[in-house]
């Protein structure tokens, strides 16, 4: 199931996406000579800090909402929708970049190949998404008040792909890449409204767990997660997502 994205939230409450990419594209550090692909752009804030360095860079993003949005701020740059695990460009890039995004693909291995394939010779990726046991307390309390519901189907959804260091960096290998620098580290998330923080996540990114689920047991479900999690994810007044990030250089 494809996640419908309202970007107006996304924007409004969930920015912490891209304030933490901005370190990510220190990373990548990008030249005026160079082409650069932004993969899973989003609303598209990271694309236009690369803009500002690069020769050129495009952003690709499966979700028209985003794009739509990413077009409406950034007129100027280029923005496309598309798959990450389907996309081909006439042109080869110096470098594809992505923050937070790759998780969102459970066919991984074809993200890989397109990478591959869209790149220079001796192009590099640099690559940052959630990685092994990622925003785990949250899922894990999901499906429990899910379950408890009857609504076991829903408890069992695989929405994301969150590897591990050996298992990615073996991905890449295989198809073909030469990994210079892989870590995975905690990056606890402070979220936006200090008192719908966990719900306000949960409808922005874990939606389509509700599919077919009645609003009522939405409702409770949303408070109950919310509640159990407050002795742990509740610090200091504010609420904080337990974010794993898995962070990826690598050169063709």
């Amino acid at each position: 199931m494809d996640t419908i994205w309202d970007s107006k939230l996304y924007n409004e409450k969930h920015s912490f996406v891209s304030d933490y990419g901005a370190s990510l594209v220190d990373v990548l550090n990008p030249k005026d000579d160079e082409t650069i692909l932004d993969l899973g752009c989003g609303a598209g804030q990271l694309t236009a800090l690369i803009g500002e360095r690069a020769k050129l860079v495009i952003g690709i993003d499966k979700s028209p909402e985003m794009i739509r949005s990413a077009k409406s701020q950034f007129p100027e740059l280029d923005f496309q929708t598309g798959d990450a695990a389907a996309f081909n460009f006439d042109i080869k890039f110096d470098s594809i970049f992505s923050n937070a995004a790759l998780h969102w693909v459970t066919d991984y291995n074809s993200v890989i190949a397109c990478m591959y394939d869209n790149l220079v010779e001796r192009g590099k990726i640099v690559l940052e998404f959630g990685g092994k046991g990622n925003v785990q307390s949250i899922v894990d309390q999901l499906r429990i008040s899910l379950r408890k519901r009857g609504y076991k189907a829903q408890s069992e959804l695989l929405l994301w792909y969150f590897p591990s260091i050996a298992e990615y960096s073996n991905a890449l290998e295989v198809g073909g890449f030469e990994v210079a620098f892989a870590q995975l580290f905690d990056r606890p998330t402070e979220l936006a409204d200090e008192t719908t923080g966990i719900t306000d996540w949960i409808l922005m990114f874990g939606k389509a767990f509700f599919n077919r689920v009645r609003e009522e047991d939405i409702a409770a479900i949303l408070a109950e997660v919310q509640y159990e999690l407050k002795s742990k994810l509740f610090k200091n007044g504010k609420w904080y997502a337990d974010y794993k990030r898995l962070r990826i250089i690598a050169e063709k």
